[in-house]
């Protein structure tokens, strides 16, 4: 059972396509690399994913992290930083000045280095799942067109549900 759940967990099965390594993609992803290859730059600026990866020519325009990199980091760095400031406050009681000079600017520090590092992550999520476009012709999300000729979108349905 546990063999299961673990290639499960490793490896994306898709039809159509081959496996790609979940763990390695969202480490790759992590260390700012390509998913797919490891060796070319995923962004182009701070939070900027580049268009395609430089080195192997994969796509990642596909991606969409939204807003699951901010929350995900708020909420990494908010455990991290309650936790030490209960810690110091229960051993040492340090006056509340000390302790503001101390926990906010790491707060900021901690939140701006960790929040390229989690979007790398979840653009490799995406990835090595193949979601919104990566390894697949037609997007898995919320379509603005039709799916076929004379199909109206999901926008087109609403609107005309209105008139």
């Amino acid at each position: 059972m546990s063999v299961q759940i673990e290639k499960t967990l490793a490896f994306s099965r898709h039809a159509g396509g081959g496996e790609r390594n979940l763990v390695s993609a969202m480490l790759r992803g992590t260390a700012g690399h390509c998913p797919a290859c490891g060796t070319g730059a995923m962004f182009d600026r701070y939070l900027k994913v580049a268009d395609s990866c430089a080195t192997c020519r994969e796509d990642l325009h596909h991606q969409r992290a939204d807003d699951a990199p901010p929350y995900f980091t708020i909420f990494i760095v908010g455990h991290l930083i309650v936790g030490g400031v209960l810690s110091v406050e229960m051993a040492l009681h340090p006056e509340p000045w000390i302790q503001a000079a101390i926990w906010l600017p790491l707060t900021l520090v901690l939140s701006l280095w960790m929040l390229p590092r989690v979007k790398g992550a979840l653009v490799g999520l995406q990835w090595a799942l193949r979601m919104h476009g990566f390894g697949d012709a037609r997007d898995d999300g919320m379509a603005l067109t039709g799916d076929g000729p004379g199909q109206p979108s999901p926008l087109e349905i609403h609107a005309t549900d209105r008139a």
